[in-house]
């Protein structure tokens, strides 16, 4: 029998304050990571739950130097942060964040997204897209380089960091089509998903455009997402619309966003599949994450309990081959050999590398369970880890050449 929503809140808060101090202590191992150099609120627009979160900037030493030369650009990774969609905070991969801003030169993100039970399915995915939107409209004063973008995420937020191109695609294309985005996969009246004719995808450039025949106003636009998105000037009027009395004003992407590749760190990908039905794939049970934690996950963030688990924003590994087809073509994925995830995300890497063609570098890392970059250690880092995020830097570097 499911717990009551009251009974969730109140354990979320309780495990919130135990791994808060399991984060201090991660944190307080040698080299300490920096805190944020600052932050910058975000008022939501693409949820219907409106709201606020914040966004935590990690920048390079020479940031605040060239601030005072006009048209210094940086490369930017958007990253999303762990937790089960209930628990964590953007802080919690600031080791992460400090290895991508010394070894690349980038301004790395982090992203406080609304957690569950407060904010379930799909807040969090919506709140990465308005995060996104927010940069790409604020690029100029932040000294960002739309044409150089990234994401990157760990367990749920990798899970994020497939989602939310994935739903950004259908922001925009919502506003150009007036077609909305699904909330789930399978449904025939659903043209995203049984009408892949709606749009096309060019693989040479990984461009994805809408035909003119499918847009509903004379003004003509070209958009391509997320590997370029590019628009017209003259389809502005077409991108600001109104939802629930708010604004929502997609033109800065008009500018030109380029999402030039995935970092992801053991993410789950598939929530088809069974919790039991992961675990029984897990060569170390013993290693496993423990059911408390799962099940209070789960509970929290798949609302209601009659939810399409396929919804390409929630299990991104069984999304239609043609939204998957318009990712980026440059995808670094890590898993972890003692982990009830591992087999979803190779069959992701799978699809992506047979059927989309994707440029997928996979490091499956031996001999270690879920999120183990991240032990409560206070007398060392989590060993590997920096090996790891140093092998996503370099791939980091060849998105960004």
């Amino acid at each position: 029998m499911a717990r009551p929503r009251w009974m969730l809140h109140v354990q979320a808060q309780f495990w919130r304050v135990l791994m808060g101090i399991g984060m201090v202590l991660h944190r307080m191992a040698s080299p300490r990571p920096p805190r944020p150099n600052f932050k910058r609120r975000v008022h939501t627009t693409v949820s219907p739950t409106k709201g606020h979160f914040d966004l935590e900037f990690y920048v390079p030493k020479s940031y605040h130097m060239h601030k005072k030369l006009k048209g210094q650009t940086f490369p930017v990774v958007v990253n999303f942060h762990g937790g089960g969609f209930t628990l964590g905070t953007a802080h919690d991969d600031a080791r992460w964040a400090k290895t991508v801003v010394d070894e690349v030169g980038a301004v790395v993100v982090s992203v406080n997204y609304r957690l569950a039970p407060e904010h379930p399915f799909p807040t969090a995915v919506e709140d990465g897209v308005d995060a996104i939107l927010y940069l790409v409209k604020h690029a100029n004063s932040l000294m960002l380089d739309p044409d150089r973008f990234a994401v990157s995420g760990f367990s749920s937020g990798a899970n994020m960091s497939f989602t939310v191109p994935l739903r950004l695609q259908s922001e925009v294309l919502e506003h150009i089509t007036g077609i909305a985005p699904p909330t789930t996969a399978g449904s025939a009246s659903s043209a995203w998903l049984s009408a892949p004719t709606a749009y096309n995808v060019n693989g040479s450039t990984n461009q994805l455009s809408v035909p003119l025949s499918e847009i509903t106003t004379n003004t003509s636009s070209t958009l391509a997402l997320p590997g370029t998105v590019s628009m017209n000037p003259s389809s502005a009027s077409l991108l600001s619309t109104q939802k629930d009395g708010a604004t929502v004003d997609i033109r800065p992407i008009a500018r030109e966003l380029n999402l030039r590749g995935i970092v992801a760190f053991y993410p789950s990908t598939d929530y088809t599949q069974t919790r039991a039905q992961r675990r029984m794939t897990c060569i170390r049970a013993d290693q496993d994450l423990p059911a408390v934690f799962t099940e209070l996950f789960d509970e929290s963030y798949l609302q209601p309990p009659t939810l399409d688990k396929s919804s390409p924003y929630l299990s991104p590994g069984v999304a239609p081959a043609h939204m998957l087809a318009a990712l980026p073509d440059n995808i670094a994925l890590f898993t972890c050999e003692w982990d009830m995830l591992l087999a979803e995300g190779e069959r992701l890497r799978k699809r992506l590398v047979d059927e989309m063609g994707k440029n997928v570098m996979y490091r499956m890392v031996p001999g270690v369970p879920h999120g183990w970059d991240k032990a409560p250690n206070p007398l060392r880092e989590s060993p590997g880890a920096r090996d790891e995020y140093m092998k996503a830097c370099a791939e980091l570097k060849k998105m960004f050449a």
